[in-house]
């Protein structure tokens, strides 16, 4: 039995060790490997026993592997003593023992050289896809420009320059293909309630809401980057979330204008984009395919075929993806592109869609300091642009602070302390939380990014007994 066992095994490794190396992709091998598992176990006479079998069909039973792994198995167990029994007085059953009329019943080998036999074929089969296995990869060539980023590619990346200042010229908006109207977004005294969670109403909580955004005001402005910035649980997912219009529950209160006009969302939604944190961009198509179906599926039909590639040519462009366009996007973590190479992926993909405001959620998490500074050189080609960009941020460097114009930080249970222009080397935001007595100064050459957390933390609110909300909202 263990030698059937093992010999089938290794036929089946075989067999798909060899539609691995003849398919391209992936899912088409997995696609392929089951429709093959379901023909061998069709006809392998498990299925359809073998007297079913139609006479046209007959071939794909003596065909099949597995119908030597199943004789292999059967009659090594239904050839053993205990199922040496005679069978009952029945004279229609000719056969000696239970066993062998079981075999006969269902079509397969009665005598003990039919296991051999079987092991036999087997051994067949897998000498068989083990030779095509090798041939395939003698033979067979795919090509890998396709599937992972060439060497040049990512030369080409290495040589260029880092520092976010130093970015390539962007199109301005006079000079895009597809021009689009720069419009800000303005929100006023903007409360998010949520259903009282019932873990919290165990602990004793009597509200029957939970707010997780207190009196938010605040405006984006066109050509303008702003960091959202806090702390974990501040809010700073949620309050883009509310804006962006992609809350599908809880109570919104509070007035979103965009350019002074009350925010409907089903206009909203053609105006606005949302680069999300984690992406979902398929595998099997290259970086630029990715980019121009987006742009097949979210531009106006007006917009002809020439526009069309046109602006995803600018669009590759000013997130520096030109390099990478034949390009495979690959799985995460296992080939094709990288981590910072798909955010600017993600981005593009976008910013395709012509989009007067975008919002990203943290585009440099899980990157070092040189895919971080790569990305936000992109995000700054598209405010330069005109574009209103909205990111949240945590606990960003001062290389990736310093990038942004303006700064709404939030603490946490969702509200604002400070919101305005960062200014030169972030002087403008120091210069507040220092004017605030009891407030440590920031020491020379530290990040302001975590300066101000660290000053602004409960902790220090407590050992200061103040309330930075109140502060700000008492401010000029």
């Amino acid at each position: 039995m263990l030698l059937a066992f093992f010999a089938t095994h290794q036929m089946a490794m075989g067999l798909f060790r060899f539609l691995g190396a003849v398919l391209k992709s992936m899912v088409v091998a997995n696609t392929l490997g089951m429709f093959v598992i379901l023909l061998i176990f069709l006809f392998g006479g498990i299925v359809i026993p073998r007297g079913d079998v139609r006479p046209w069909w007959i071939w794909a039973y003596w065909a099949s592997p597995m119908m030597y792994s199943q004789n292999a198995i059967s009659v090594n167990e239904f050839l053993s003593s205990r199922w040496a029994n005679q069978p009952n007085n029945n004279t229609s059953i000719d056969a000696p023992t239970v066993g062998e009329a079981i075999l006969k019943a269902k079509g397969l080998f009665t005598r003990e050289s039919g296991f051999w036999v079987s092991i036999g074929a087997i051994v067949g089969f897998i000498i068989l896809f083990n030779i095509l296995y090798l041939l395939a990869l003698t033979y067979l060539s795919f090509g890998s420009s396709s599937n992972t980023v060439s060497d040049e590619e990512n030369e080409n990346e290495t040589n260029t320059s880092i520092p976010i200042d130093e970015a390539t010229n962007p199109p301005t908006q006079s000079q895009i293909t597809l021009p689009f109207q720069p419009l800000s977004l303005s929100f006023n005294h903007v409360n998010y309630y949520v259903d009282m969670p019932a873990e919290m109403r165990e602990q004793g909580f009597t509200e029957s809401r939970l707010q997780l955004l207190s009196d938010i005001s605040g405006a984006f402005r066109p050509g303008v980057l702003t960091a959202l910035v806090g702390v974990s649980g501040a809010g700073k997912t949620t309050l883009m979330d509310v804006l962006a219009g992609r809350k599908t529950s809880g109570s919104i209160e509070g007035s979103i204008t965009v350019s002074g006009y009350p925010k409907k969302q089903e206009t909203f939604a053609r105006v606005s984009g949302y680069c999300e944190q984690t992406d979902i961009h398929s595998p099997n198509v290259t970086v630029y395919e990715s980019i121009l179906y987006s742009a097949w599926l979210r531009l106006s039909s007006d917009v002809d075929e020439n526009t069309r590639k046109m602006f995803v040519e600018e669009v590759m462009t000013l997130v520096e993806l030109d390099v990478l366009r034949n390009a495979m996007v690959g799985l995460p973590g296992v080939d094709g592109l990288s981590t910072e190479q798909r955010k600017r992926l993600t981005i593009a993909v976008e910013l395709v869609a012509n989009p007067s405001i975008i919002f990203m959620d943290e585009p440099t998490s899980g990157l070092d300091a040189r895919a971080a500074a790569i990305v936000m050189r992109a995000v700054r080609n598209t405010v330069n642009t005109g574009r209103t960009v909205v990111c949240t941020i945590h606990q960003p460097s001062i290389d990736i602070f310093e990038s942004f114009d303006e700064l709404l930080l939030m603490k946490r249970g969702g509200r604002v302390i400070y919101a305005g222009e960062l200014g030169q080397h972030s002087h403008k935001l120091v210069e507040y939380f220092e004017a605030i007595p009891g407030v440590e100064k920031i020491t020379e050459g530290y990040n302001p990014a975590t300066w101000m957390l660290e000053v602004s933390s409960p902790l220090a609110e407590a050992r200061l007994n103040v309330n930075f909300a109140e502060i700000y909202a008492n401010s000029d």
